[in-house]
């Protein structure tokens, strides 16, 4: 298979992308290196697709430049790439959100009207739900998203419904709630929460720490994207959750026992854009394309830690100074 990832170099991207290339396929990366977080960060993320033969990248921006070479035979689209984020999407950034989440999404599927593409697939967002009425939350369920974030997914959800209807794109929307594991973006409430652990500073944690999200490890939403672009699910939304529903003081609690380390806990204010609970409903997923979480919490958070640990250790090592010099 000839499959193409947007968001290549990103989190959930260069997880999907490494898998793609040891099943056994074709991997055109995408990416533009968004200021989002560090290009370094981006550029380690790729560091096992970089060596892979099959692996072709592309730095490209998805609105402004002509994206026909990169998607010139691509039986598969996992379309990845956009800007994440509830805390940042003040008024002022709502133009950035529209750019990188609708016009992106927009650019790539008119680029896709005509081809023989078998699946495009969507990495939509529980953030679509906003805090929805009932838990878990099924996906006939009204959106209601609370920030620029969610209400630009769900517009770029809507778009891909139009091309899936109008011009019969094989289209799929994945609904990812609070995905976790290595390479976890630095501004993620895990990775944030991992990192003052390990460097002994203040654990900062929004709010009460009581509110819920429904946990699901890289590794299942990868698994799920995969199963999504051979099974029969065109048109299709489905929510992807790891059936890991706790609270961020549950999960922080169990990443001290993990570490075996404790720092003082410092509670800022709630954001108005911060859902209070989230959770799944599986169902369709199960049906659908026959997929299950795999990864429990526990085990999920101390993979991310111990891969934050052999991260440090490789920076230690470049930083040493030779002998003699």
């Amino acid at each position: 298979m000839r499959a193409v990832v947007t968001g290549a170099a990103g989190f959930i991207g260069s997880h999907l992308s490494d898998r793609l290339l040891a099943d056994g396929h074709q991997v055109v990366g995408i990416d533009n290196f968004s200021d989002h977080y560090s290009r370094p960060l981006k550029e380690q993320n790729l560091e096992v697709a970089y060596r892979h033969p099959g692996f072709r990248f592309c730095e490209l921006d998805l609105v402004d430049d002509d994206l026909r070479d990169a998607l010139a035979g691509a039986e598969v689209v996992f379309h990845l790439a956009g800007r994440s984020g509830v805390r940042v999407s003040r008024p002022n950034q709502l133009d950035d959100f529209v750019r990188d989440n609708v016009l992106a999404t927009q650019r790539v599927l008119e680029s896709l009207v005509g081809s023989s593409i078998r699946r495009f697939v969507f990495a939509g967002s529980s953030s679509v739900y906003g805090d929805a009425e009932r838990l878990p939350t099924k996906e006939s369920t009204i959106p209601h998203p609370l920030s620029s974030y969610g209400v630009t997914k769900l517009a770029a959800e809507n778009l891909v419904g139009l091309y899936a209807r109008n011009l019969k794109m094989p289209a799929v929307c994945l609904r990812y709630f609070s995905v976790y594991g290595p390479r976890q973006r630095p501004d993620m409430a895990i990775a944030r929460f991992m990192h003052a652990l390990a460097e002994g500073n203040d654990i900062e944690v929004y709010g009460d720490g009581e509110q819920t999200r429904d946990f699901t490890f890289v590794t299942d939403a990868v698994e799920a994207a995969v199963r999504a672009a051979s099974a029969e699910v065109d048109g299709k939304v489905l929510n992807i959750g790891g059936g890991s529903r706790a609270t961020l003081n549950e999960v922080l609690a169990v990443i001290q026992e993990i570490a075996k380390s404790d720092v003082p806990k410092r509670h800022l204010p709630a954001s108005p854009e911060d859902r209070r609970h989230g959770g799944a409903s599986i169902n369709l997923a199960r049906q659908h394309l026959r997929w299950e979480p795999r990864v429990a919490l526990r085990d999920g958070l101390a993979r991310q830690w111990s891969w934050l640990g052999q991260q440090a250790g490789r920076a230690s090592q470049r930083t040493e100074v030779p002998a003699g010099v």
